[in-house]
């Protein structure tokens, strides 16, 4: 029974992963497809964390870690290339 419950709830996370991307590539603004993209890392981790269940491992705990850190410094990333227009500043005098 609980199984099944996770099952469906991967398929659920599966068809939002499908939305995201659909909103990454027809966002009307950039903004819309940054969000996009940190939701899609978001769901990456939940979905990493269900099969991780499923599957009665913590292999793939190591994983999880990493799709969340690259997921929230390719969030940081966009939001300073969209405040500032570049990534990395390279005025070193102030």
């Amino acid at each position: 029974m609980f199984d099944n419950i996770l099952y469906g709830v991967l398929v659920l996370l599966t068809l939002s992963i499908l939305g995201y991307v659909y909103r990454l590539i027809k966002g009307p603004s950039i903004p819309d497809r940054v969000v996009a993209l940190d939701a899609i890392g978001i769901t990456l981790v939940s979905i990493t964390a269900l099969v991780s269940i499923v599957m009665e491992t913590n292999a793939f705990l190591d994983v999880i870690l990493l799709i969340g850190i690259l997921s929230f410094i390719g969030t940081a990333a966009f939001s300073k290339f969209l405040a500032k227009g570049v990534i990395f500043d390279r005025d070193r005098n102030s």
